[in-house]
């Protein structure tokens, strides 16, 4: 077995702060946090803060200046105003809440849903909120109160429901944005069920917009309460912020502070709230590095033909072996409601301990194959025909529950571009520890173990300290090692490989393809390795499968393929090998080196 070669151990990262501590850390997050909590505070005790029961009246207090008695001064029925305040900040919190949860409970997981899913659900759940945004809300609002009567709250309610439509579109769009995003797909490679990744992965990436869209709403309100309650849609004797200004307003020119100690509050509410929502999104954003677009598998344009197939029959036809990991009969794999094939009748077979090397250049169709083994084909890729089995269970044609447990759990998946397979928003550890809890079953504290045993075995140097970084604070080779970690950390019986060394210096590359060399080894996988590079194939595979233009034109032992290629485009493969240099796979083999 190969030596894994080390690297220096990094300096300690500097620590981290939470995200309530980067807010205190910004002095608008500390003021505006002052401001709200005072505000909440004084709502809560407002039955010890307040002079006065906010419903009495005194004829002796009628427009009361301000004094002891009445700090804030009285109204025109002789109440005091400081306690209407206090009181009125209950009403007016309370009510805005109730529409802003309201708005969150329909938009946000209708939102998540049609961003994550799209087709029929988004098509409907779009309509409907273009239909409800098309409503004037404050008409709405009017015509409704006839039919529910003037209760405030049933108001708010309904105003919940035509602000969800705002919800929705802001977290449908964020959703969708992330929606093809490789660490999307490695977490469905991975076996998580479609329900965690929504709530675990999009859901942290909306959480941004949508904590500034709540404040907002929030704001808005506040204020949009307050409107009716000015004009007299509320409860005349229930103290409120709103009736406060109705009342200030008809009494503007005798007691004008009347209606300045209500417009303040409604001020510093919604000034404070906003400020606050954009400090938190800030501490929240801090520290995550943008996430890489993924590059999608590229199918050829509707109505055009595929190119002709080359002559000669497939290789790799006929029946599967008895012992066969993997089996792939006649696989046909095609576009455009099947009008565009770009895999035509493809069979392979993938043995326990085996390493086969499936080589060809780009658009051949090698990730095709491998992705339709994994059942995770892009949208408008379908199946047409054929046949896929793992240990003799077929695995075409099965329900999603199902392929959720073979993929991470019994299949394992290196893909290519390890930054962009990596969540931003999450540290390294979480990611892979969430794997090993779906699958295994393990405890919090067992999957750390588990997840810091591979992490050292994969050669990471410091595994504590990767486990705690999140994927911007880690090199290219460390994030494909980190890949290769959670690949193999359920202990799978096939390892598929797509392109695993191609965004990787070259001197990187060899530690990588000795690793899983020797991962191979170590726990006997069978292995599909997808590449275009003959260097690698000379590297790791036993056996070599030739593909072009969606067809297999050569399958044979690794050895036989450098010695003795025999189909033209095999050669042609071997000739365009840059450094012109013999196979590693031929050298070691005239050196007598047990690895080849």
């Amino acid at each position: 077995m190969s030596q894994i070669v080390s690297i220096p151990a990094l300096p300690a990262a500097p620590a981290r702060r939470g995200v309530i501590g980067k807010v205190l850390h910004d002095p608008l997050g500390i003021i505006s946090l002052v401001v709200l909590l005072l505000i909440l505070l004084a709502t809560v005790l407002a039955p010890v803060l307040a002079p006065q029961d906010p419903g009495r009246s005194s004829l002796d207090d009628i427009f009361a200046p301000i004094s002891a008695a009445h700090p804030l001064g009285g109204d025109s029925a002789g109440r005091d105003l400081l306690s209407r305040l206090l009181y009125g900040a209950q009403v007016s919190l309370l009510g805005a809440s109730i529409a802003l949860l309201t708005s969150l409970v329909i938009g946000l997981p209708a939102g998540l849903i049609a961003g994550y899913y799209g087709r029929t659900f988004d098509s409907v759940s779009s309509w409907a909120a273009n239909l409800l945004q098309a409503l004037p809300a404050i008409i709405v609002l009017l015509a409704l109160r006839t039919v529910f009567g003037p209760s405030i709250w049933t108001s708010m309610v309904i105003f919940g429901v035509m602000l969800a439509p705002g919800a929705y579109r802001l977290v449908r769009a964020t959703a969708s944005g992330v929606r093809n995003e490789l660490y999307i797909d490695a977490a469905l490679v991975s076996g998580l069920s479609d329900t965690r990744i929504i709530a675990r992965h999009m859901l942290r990436v909306v959480r941004g917009p949508l904590i500034m869209h709540s404040a907002m709403v929030l704001a808005i309100c506040i204020n949009i309460q307050a409107g009716l309650e000015f004009l007299g849609f509320g409860d005349p004797q229930t103290a409120s912020w709103g009736s406060m200004l109705n009342e200030g307003f008809l009494n503007i020119f005798q007691a004008p502070q009347m209606l300045s100690w209500p417009g303040l509050a409604l001020f510093l509410t919604s000034a404070a709230l906003a400020l606050f929502a954009g400090s938190l999104r800030d501490a929240l954003q801090a520290g995550t590095a943008k996430p890489a677009r993924r590059r999608r598998v590229a199918a050829p344009p509707a109505g055009t033909a595929p190119d002709a197939p080359p002559s000669g029959p497939p290789a790799g036809n006929g029946e599967s072996p008895p012992d066969a990991l993997l089996s792939i009969r006649g696989l046909r794999v095609a576009y455009g409601g099947g009008s565009v094939e770009v895999v035509h009748g493809v069979s392979l077979d993938v043995a326990r301990g085996e390493v086969v090397g499936l080589v060809g250049e780009s658009g051949s169709g090698k990730t095709q194959v491998a992705l339709s083994v994994l059942g995770l084909l892009p949208t408008g890729g379908e199946v047409t025909s054929g046949a896929i089995a793992l240990a003799g269970e077929p695995l075409l044609g099965r329900p999603a529950s199902f392929l959720r447990t073979v993929r991470g759990r019994r299949i394992g998946y290196i893909p290519q571009e390890p930054m962009s397979n990596l969540d931003p928003s999450f540290r390294v550890g979480n990611q892979l520890s969430e794997v090993v809890r779906v699958h295994l079953g393990l405890s919090r504290a067992a999957a750390r173990d588990r997840v810091l045993d591979l992490l050292a075995r994969v050669g990471i140097p410091d595994p504590a300290r990767t486990y705690r970084a999140f994927p911007h604070e880690i090199s290219g080779g460390m994030a494909q090692r980190v890949l290769i970690a959670g690949a193999v950390s359920c202990d799978p019986e096939l390892l598929i490989a797509d392109e695993p060394t191609t965004a990787l210096d070259v001197t990187v590359q060899a530690d990588i393809l000795d690793l899983l060399r020797d991962l191979q080894q170590e726990k006997g996988l069978g292995v599909l390795f997808v590449t275009h590079n003959f260097g690698v194939v000379a590297d790791v595979c036993d056996r070599v499968l030739v593909m072009r233009q969606g067809e297999i034109v050569e399958d044979r032992p690794a050895q036989e393929i450098f010695d003795t290629p025999r189909h033209d485009y095999t050669r042609l493969l071997l000739g365009s090998m840059l450094d012109g240099r013999p196979a590693r796979l031929a050298r070691a083999a005239a050196t007598g080196d047990g690895r080849a």
